[in-house]
């Protein structure tokens, strides 16, 4: 675990320069705004050890998967997002020395994200290798307003020398994906231009044939006062560059100010992007700088009202819940049903920036709440869109009549995930699907969803299940085998408990909603009759009958659910007992030897109590987590949120604040040594369910908000808002009790302790503890 991160309630603070820790501030310091991410690459040019990345949302390649040998439904690639044209760069060269921070010998470095008003600082001093001291500040950000744009101001003070500075800003488009599985470039090039003060280059993706047009339109000043200067155009492969020489004066500032877009086929046709991306420039550079950041705080001012969380008296806490809320506000606007949320977001290539069903389990709770219903319509019709590629993907492995299965990792809904083992045994992510249109309807009360689309996608996912199980001769029940449960230390096993219940839900839901759109909406529901020949009488029944028989493993004696058949037969030696050195396990040991192990990666059965915890009494609840968390390891980033909010139901304050600190600051501390390759953008949609969830107690029932809350010991109070059914409500957990702030028009009753409360429009009530 690290721990350089300064301590702030607003801003997440490096001070001094690291290199051996510099790709983990690249992922931490990473900006983006929905259509577009940065990682936090220097503007300068930088020789030591960095991972470069620019992403522009929706644009992939399909990588051919790296492996010698295909067998039927095997996928042929692996999508992922692409490391796009640097839009960033600006060489500096004082007299003879470049400007290298790995080369130089620094006096001060520091950089911060300003997480309140969305902008990146860094400013540091340093000595060139020819004896040449400067100072430096720069300023970035990737615009919520003009959400296709960024905007740079780099300021460098000489301040031992008088003499030529050479400032070349640049777009370099000839750039490598670092998990390219063939080390092949990605990008041809179509066009490029350079003018006065700028230029742009478009490429074009091989095989997928995405267009994107990355440009800059730059000034540079000096003493207060902008310089015409003549620029050396430059045009290579690739790479437009403008190189501006002038004389430096000691103590005196040089600003250049850099405005850049990214325009995407996507969006416009492939042959208008130089037009746009012209136009776009010309419109931000006339805001300019000032302009745009104020708008940007703006934005972010807007946001933070809706989703922040404050904490009292604990700044560690605090910092980490804002730096997650923050990340995912980044990731994804919900403004594009094209667009999804990578598990790595827009701040490194890990998993491809593809879709997984990280997206269903723990985003959606997160969106509900804290942004327009739109925003979780628009993940749900994603994967609506996508549902005749999922019917694909099931008829390649087998499946038939309209059953669907839906990918592990996907783009455009194929499947393309590289591990044979989670490709087609991890089918539980039909279930989270499945379960994000429960929770869509149950929170929205949007049942006409279920008319135009959701029950559609129900019974295709029922569909997968009913063809999936086997009748069991010996058993006389139902079961499922060669699956992967969420615990993905485990492959291949029988009988998985959380996909078999996970199964047999999604069955009776699909009745269930079946019946209710055949009542409220009858001829809409003959149509869909038709489209997709259901035959109800039998193949309800057979639902029915699965959901009648099926086999949950179980262990009378400890009072538990298994995890899957045969699970006890493993070695029992609790987490507690294993020697640090050997942990990770996934960074120290075999994969045979984890395969055998009784350890677990993250929350399995425990995953499905937290989806279904309404189904089982408390103390059920509690025997299976005594039994599961200590053989848990937690070393998948969507481990430790389940559990705290697990621990938060069961009045286990201790562990529910420790996983809670663990999943908030998972990336901030690297607890898992994995964050210089990205931040765990969806998990941080978890550590908002551990406190919303966990602490606040939050749950839908009966149609209404209902809180539980309890306020861990450390802290003097929290809050957060949420949004339910066009209403907004502030609630505060504090010593004196619950403060619950009505923010909307209309009367709203919610549920406190068990016991409905009436808050007024506009108004607030104390709930005493």
């Amino acid at each position: 675990m690290k721990n350089y991160i300064l301590a702030d309630e607003w801003k997440i603070i490096e001070e001094g320069f690291r290199p051996e820790l510099h790709m983990i501030s690249e992922s931490l310091f990473s900006l983006g705004n929905g259509r577009m991410g940065q990682r936090a690459n220097f503007e300068e040019a930088y020789s030591g050890q960095t991972l470069p990345g620019n992403y522009v949302a929706g644009v992939y390649y399909p990588d051919k998967t790296r492996v010698g040998w295909w067998k039927n439904g095997y996928p042929e690639y692996f999508a992922k997002v692409l490391n796009a044209a640097n839009w960033i760069g600006i060489d500096v060269v004082l007299g003879d020395d470049q400007l290298d921070l790995a080369k130089a010998e620094l006096k001060s470095f520091r950089r911060e994200l300003n997480m309140k008003e969305g902008y990146l600082k860094r400013t540091f001093s340093a000595v060139t290798s020819g004896g040449i001291e400067v100072a430096v500040e720069a300023i970035r950000f990737c615009s919520l307003v003009d959400d296709e744009t960024g905007a740079i101001k780099y300021t460098i003070t000489p301040l031992n020398y008088s003499g030529p500075v050479t400032i070349t800003p640049y777009i370099d488009g000839d750039v490598v994906n670092k998990d390219s599985n063939y080390d092949e470039k990605f990008w041809d090039e179509v066009a490029k231009e350079t003018w006065d003060g700028g230029g742009y280059v478009q490429l074009r993706t091989r095989k997928t044939g995405f267009e994107v047009a990355t440009g800059q339109q730059f000034m540079i000043s000096q003493g207060g006062t902008e310089l015409s200067a003549a620029a050396q155009n430059i045009e290579k492969l690739k790479y437009v560059a403008s190189k501006v020489t002038l004389q430096a004066v000691a103590g005196q500032a040089i600003i250049v100010t850099k405005f850049a877009a990214n325009i995407a086929s996507l969006n416009y046709p492939a042959d208008a992007l130089a037009e746009v991306l012209k136009t776009t420039l010309k419109a931000i550079s006339k805001k300019g700088f000032e302009q745009m950041l104020a708008e940007q705080a703006a934005a972010w001012a807007k946001k933070w009202q809706h989703n922040d969380i404050l904490i009292e008296g604990d700044i560690s806490a605090q910092q980490g819940i804002r730096f997650n809320i923050f990340q995912l506000n980044q990731t994804y606007t919900g403004e594009d049903d094209r667009l999804n949320i990578g598990p790595k977001g827009f701040t490194g290539e890990k998993y491809g920036g593809s879709t997984y069903w990280d997206t269903e389990a723990y985003c959606v709770p997160f969106y509900l709440a804290t942004a327009d219903q739109k925003v979780t319509r628009n993940l749900l019709l994603y994967r609506y869109k996508q549902l005749g590629k999922a019917i694909e993907n099931a008829q390649l492995l087998g499946f038939k009549d309209g059953a669907a299965l839906y990918p592990m990792v996907t783009m455009d809904g194929t499947e393309c995930h590289n591990e044979w083992e989670i490709t087609f045994e991890e089918i539980h992510r039909n279930g989270a699907i499945a379960h994000a249109i429960f929770d869509y309807v149950r929170y929205t009360g949007d049942e006409q969803y279920l008319s135009d689309y959701g029950l559609e996608v129900l019974i295709a996912i029922a569909r997968f299940w009913a063809q999936r199980v086997n009748w069991s001769g010996d058993k006389q029940k139902y079961v499922m085998l060669g699956v992967t449960g969420p615990n993905e230390y485990e492959n291949n096993v029988n009988n998985n408990w959380y996909t078999n219940t996970m199964a047999t839900w999604c069955l009776q839901y699909a009745i269930d909603v079946a019946s209710k759109v055949k009542v409220r909406e009858p001829g809409k529901y003959q149509e869909l009759v038709a489209k997709i020949t259901l035959n109800e009488e039998v193949e309800f029944a057979r639902f029915s009958d699965i959901i009648a028989k099926m086999y949950y493993p179980a262990d009378e004696k400890l009072g538990i659910f298994l995890q899957q058949d045969g699970y006890l037969d493993k070695e029992q030696i609790l987490v507690k007992d294993l020697p640090a050195s050997e942990r990770p396990l996934n960074q120290k040991w075999s994969w045979d030897r984890i395969l055998r192990s009784c350890y677990i990666k993250q929350a399995d059965v425990l995953q499905g109590l937290y989806f279904f915890e309404y189904n089982y009494d408390v103390e059920t609840i509690r025997r299976n987590y005594d039994f599961y968390e200590p053989r848990t390891v937690h070393e998948s980033s969507l481990s430790p949120c389940v559990h705290a909010v697990i621990a938060a139901k069961l009045g286990d304050e201790a562990r529910a604040y420790e996983f809670y600190l663990r999943t908030s600051r998972l990336d901030l501390d690297d607890y898992n040594n994995d964050t210089e390759d990205g931040c765990h953008i969806t998990s941080m949609a978890g550590t908002w369910l551990a406190v919303v969830q966990g602490f606040g107690g939050m749950r839908v029932k009966n149609n209404k908000l209902s809180f539980d809350p309890f306020l861990p010991a450390k802290w003097g109070s929290f809050s957060f808002h949420i949004g339910f059914r066009g209403n907004l409500l502030n609630i505060k957990v504090g010593k004196q009790g619950v403060q619950i702030k009505n923010l909307s028009g209309n009367a709203l009753t919610v549920t406190i302790y068990g016991k409905d409360q009436i808050v007024q429009a506009n108004n607030w009530l104390l709930v005493e503890a």
